[in-house]
């Protein structure tokens, strides 16, 4: 990343092979805890769709939101955080996250689970922080306010339920997206991009607090702000150009663009309707941000980060499109099911999203091991 800092490696004299090497090694466990928390996320969304599932334990469906936010994608996201900083500490972050995770899927009390994700969200906020120390820019501010909500979506979760924290951990993913763009397409955002994000991330943040005490005004305060983030996304990027691009080019436009569009369908749907009003508005907002604009991303952005990570190049083939339209379209039927009340077809389109990342997965390890 080119405004936090070195890779992990520089924790290491330059000539330490070995040393590298366990540090690979590390990651790679880190990552595979996140992929631990993957599977179970989506064992328990099966659990939740009331299909067939291969462990059918409600438990794992009533945590089902916290281990695939915190589980899969805060323990990917704060490793590539760790490996920003250098810093060999900065690794506890992930592995809290991780260990959270399988905490939540074993026998033990869920209270565990919870506690250990408020112990990895306040290493993850002084990783930001330091980060923060080093480059002091307004786009590094917006990356410690992401994982502030991060932090305020474990406790809330903690302490009241997983539906009150869901606020703060669209707040957590969508800012943390949205920083990763800014930075990323800093040629074309032009150089008021950090301040126009960290402002709309300020008032993001607001709502998220306003929905805490004031729910039906602060709810539809987030959905304005998910619906302004997703426009000012979608109109500054540079993936819009991209599009009569081919190959690579294309895919990560594709996959962007489609995610802005979800973003913005869940923003104005919870700006109308609210987020516990209805099960069904319930399920497009929260599925149109984590799958929709949340796990698109992932797809778009895997073949840059996660070679960073591991160490190993995840190349770009053609393979890559069946799991990106499998998701969208899977999600374009299960919204469809869930706004007109077709119970049918909104199980029929959950399980395909699930098969969708699925596929992702077993496609990615493909790539990566015959790479």
């Amino acid at each position: 990343m080119t405004t936090t800092g070195a890779p992990a490696a520089t924790a290491y004299p330059s000539g330490s092979t070995t040393a590298r090497r366990r540090a690979a090694k590390g990651r790679t466990l880190l990552v595979a805890l996140g992929g631990v928390a993957l599977l179970a996320g989506l064992d328990a969304g099966l659990v939740r769709l009331e299909v067939w599932a291969p462990v059918a334990s409600q438990r794992l469906g009533d945590l089902h939101g916290q281990i695939m936010v915190l589980g899969f994608l805060a323990t990917l996201i704060s490793l590539e955080r760790a490996q920003s900083l250098g810093r060999s500490w900065a690794y506890l972050a992930p592995g809290l996250y991780g260990a959270g995770a399988l905490a939540l899927i074993s026998p033990a009390p869920p209270v565990l689970g919870q506690l250990l994700d408020v112990e990895a969200g306040l290493l993850f906020v002084v990783v930001y922080v330091a980060l923060w120390r080093r480059a002091p820019r307004p786009l590094v501010a917006v990356q410690v306010l992401s994982a502030v909500l991060a932090l305020g979506g474990a406790i809330v979760a903690a302490v009241v339920d997983v539906p009150h924290a869901l606020p703060w951990l669209v707040g957590f993913v969508v800012v943390i997206i949205a920083a990763e763009r800014a930075e990323l397409a800093a040629l074309t955002m032009g150089p008021k991009a950090d301040r126009r994000l960290l402002a709309l991330a300020s008032i993001l943040t607001m709502s998220v607090l306003t929905a805490l005490v004031l729910p039906s005004i602060g709810e539809r305060l987030v959905g304005l702000s998910l619906l302004a983030t997703a426009v000012w996304l979608a109109a500054h990027d540079v993936v819009r150009r991209q599009l009569r691009l081919s190959g690579q080019r294309r895919y990560v436009a594709v996959a962007l663009l489609a995610g802005y569009a979800n973003l913005a369908m869940a923003g104005g749907v919870l700006a109308v309707a609210g987020l516990l009003a209805s099960p069904w508005t319930y399920d497009v907002v929260v599925h149109g941000v984590f799958l929709g604009f949340g796990v698109s991303m992932v797809m778009a952005h895997a073949p840059v980060i996660l070679p960073a990570v591991l160490g190993r190049p995840l190349p770009y083939r053609p393979a890559l499109w069946v799991p990106l339209v499998l998701l969208h379209a899977g999600l374009v039927v299960r919204f469809t099911g869930a706004l007109s009340g077709v119970a049918s077809l909104w199980r029929v389109g959950g399980v395909v999203t699930v098969l969708a990342m699925l596929a992702f997965l077993g496609t990615s390890v493909v790539l990566v091991v015959r790479r």
